[in-house]
């Protein structure tokens, strides 16, 4: 990003209180520029997909500014707010895709947010859509697929329709709510990998939500920690240590868990 240039997406003092009285976010601020990754860590209750939700509005935060590209997001009305969501593609833990519907069908859903009622009603895409559809979904390994309900797809398969789904949005940021968490070892790395591969590719800035603090070091340019709802570290993953761990998580001893993972896979490997 050139010097001076402003961030793609600036948070200041963002809060959220739940009706509970809870503080999920307490004055939360950062900015992420464009074409950054970002990994987001902390203990469960951190706030951590409470963050991500509250950027894209799936909940609404209590306080605080949320501006995407120059548009402050917490004050748009309905139709604004769904024009500003084409910006940011979500992936979700648990996939969210439909599962009577194929992989296609899924894939496609990503634009309904460009597409007029009936049109998706009835599932009629543009032709340079389906193209589209059809070059993700063979750049994910997943071309064979496309007719395929999504319940027969194991989970790193579907994790991948997830993610296509996300870019037909055609978006700026990813938002990524734990993608590895119900994928074992060699999965959660391969699909984290092809996450950051892709944002390279396009361009794209993403911020990811994930509990693996090996995987976030290896892959992200970027690590936030939360703790009660407030950021404790930010900085690079060389600089995650163990004074910087035990902020986030508490006192433990850290020195198996700083580490960097030697085995390479291929992100072109089918996922199990």
């Amino acid at each position: 990003m050139p010097e001076n240039a402003p961030p793609l997406l600036a948070i200041t003092g963002l809060t959220k209180r739940y009706a509970t009285g809870d503080l999920a976010l307490n004055e939360v601020s950062l900015a992420v520029p464009p074409g950054q990754v970002m990994a987001l860590i902390g203990p469960s209750g951190a706030g951590k997909s409470t963050l991500i939700r509250c950027v894209n509005r799936l909940v609404e935060p209590t306080s605080g500014q949320v501006v995407l590209d120059g548009a402050e997001l917490t004050t748009l009305g309905r139709a604004a707010l769904r024009r500003a969501r084409r910006r940011m593609g979500m992936i979700f833990q648990e996939y969210a895709l439909v599962e009577r519907l194929t992989v296609m069908e899924n894939v496609l859903s990503g634009r309904l947010g460009y597409t007029g009622f009936w049109a998706s009603w009835f599932r009629r895409f543009p032709r340079r859509d389906v193209e589209e559809a059809f070059r993700l979904l063979a750049r994910v390994g997943l071309a064979h697929m496309a007719d395929k309900r999504a319940d027969a797809l194991s989970g790193g398969q579907r994790q991948r329709v997830g993610i296509v789904r996300a870019l037909m949005q055609d978006p700026a940021l990813l938002l990524v709510d734990e993608p590895t968490a119900s994928l074992d070892p060699k999965t959660s790395r391969q699909i984290m990998r092809l996450i950051v591969e892709l944002c390279e590719e396009r361009g794209l800035a993403a911020i990811i939500n994930i509990h693996d603090v090996a995987l976030a070091q290896e892959f992200a340019r970027r690590i936030v920690g939360l703790r009660a709802g407030r950021i404790v570290f930010d900085g690079t993953p060389e600089t995650l240590d163990a004074a910087a761990l035990t902020a986030i998580y508490g006192e433990e001893d850290w020195s198996r868990t700083i580490r960097r993972i030697e085995a390479e896979d291929s992100v072109a490997e089918p996922v199990a």
